[in-house]
């Protein structure tokens, strides 16, 4: 492993390389969470109250969180998705989750 020795002497562990792929792999993450949301709320746009307003939509960001990956830890930051739509069997709201990263 390559050791760089900063301005201020302190030293940095890790090559360009890693950081790389570490940013390819955030980027792809992002777009693939963009992608499954978009895909989701697109589904369900005919969805709409009696107002014509539709059910699902997108809502922000979550907070952005760390996740470990073959290429190392990755911050990603989710999109949010507001299902107002309700399960007649148990009168619970439905919920979007992601098939691609786990609940917090």
């Amino acid at each position: 492993m390559l050791s760089v020795v900063t301005a201020d002497r302190s030293t940095e562990s890790g090559s360009l390389i890693d950081e790389i792929v570490r940013e390819g792999a955030r980027r792809l993450l992002a777009a693939a969470l963009e992608a499954e949301v978009n895909q989701y709320i697109a589904e369900l746009t005919a969805e709409t109250d009696e107002r014509g307003r539709r059910l699902v939509v997108r809502n922000g960001h979550h907070r952005p969180r760390t996740v470990v990956t073959a290429a190392g830890p990755v911050e990603v930051t989710a999109p949010r998705v507001n299902d107002r739509r309700v399960d007649e069997a148990t009168g619970e709201r439905m919920r979007f989750s992601s098939r691609i990263l786990a609940p917090w």
